[in-house]
């Protein structure tokens, strides 16, 4: 077996989400990250919008709602005041 066999489904499908969402994820593009902090932070505010700010389709409202952590859609504006 490959070590693709292995890895779970769901991981396969949200580093796919993550790469097609993020121009820094893939190569040769000037948004690749030359700073380690910069990439973190990248990746946390994708996260945050994947999962308080962007409704999915299949859910009809965002991850975060559907696990009861979140009562309303974030806004880029909310997300951001996190940052500060």
């Amino acid at each position: 077996m490959t070590a693709a066999a292995h890895f779970p489904r769901k991981r396969r499908d949200q580093n796919l989400t993550m790469r097609m969402s993020m121009r820094r994820f893939t190569r040769l593009t000037n948004a690749f990250s030359k700073k380690v902090e910069n990439h973190k932070a990248m990746i946390a505010l994708h996260y945050m919008h994947y999962n308080f700010g962007r409704i999915h389709k299949t859910l009809r409202v965002t991850p975060a709602m559907e696990a009861g952590v979140a009562d309303h859609v974030w806004s880029a504006e909310e997300i951001a005041r996190l940052a500060d």
